[in-house]
């Protein structure tokens, strides 16, 4: 059977496991191997651009819904200038005594879900996010995704690495966790290249 779409992949699991019982857990199991896969996968696939403008005095700014990982940002106006990523730490150096200080924007940091910027936006400022986004969850109205079509053998095998906890019993587990991580380090080695 070709692992092509949400479908096939649920038969697949199924098959694996030589169970016929799990219909209804099966999705939770590629729900969370799509949580592990997000938090390990970083693919030129999940790369994606998001352009937007910050109001003047508005300190944070939001991230996309998708969104996983700052890349890089930019600021767009009359030209492209890098605004640099710097720890939270050298955030609250540079906010310490100057909270309110505003100019163009120089500096970022990750701050409640958000990005912080320095100094404040003094005007309205076009950005330019580049980002990884998270992978498309698969569903039954989302049949296949990027990931689903290049890699079916990491989706399978980390969906069956989440059955082992709920079957209480399956010591195949360490095999899929094996070829879950060689698949994975496949991904990111390709994208790297």
């Amino acid at each position: 059977m070709a692992l092509t779409n949400y479908t096939t992949l649920k038969a697949s699991i199924a098959a694996f496991l030589n169970r016929d019982d799990l219909t209804a857990v099966i999705p939770d199991f590629i729900t969370l191997a799509e949580a592990q896969m997000n938090r390990d996968i970083r693919h030129w696939k999940m790369e994606t651009r998001s352009s937007g403008q910050q109001d003047p005095g508005d300190e944070y700014m939001q991230v996309p819904a998708d969104w996983l990982e700052t890349i890089r940002i930019h600021i767009t106006d009359s030209g492209t200038s890098t605004v640099n990523l710097i720890s939270r730490d050298a955030m609250a150096d540079k906010r310490q005594g100057d909270e309110d200080v505003s100019g163009n924007v120089a500096y970022y940091t990750h701050a409640d879900g958000q990005i912080q910027l320095y100094p404040t936006p003094s005007g309205t400022t076009n950005f330019e996010l580049l980002y990884y986004s998270k992978i498309e969850a698969l569903s039954g109205s989302n049949a296949d995704n990027w990931l689903l079509l290049e890699a079916p053998d990491v989706y399978l095998y980390g969906a069956l690495i989440h059955s082992a906890p709920y079957l209480a019993e399956d010591e195949r587990a360490g095999v899929w966790a094996q070829m879950y991580s060689a698949g994975i380090t496949r991904l990111n080695r390709v994208s790297e290249d």
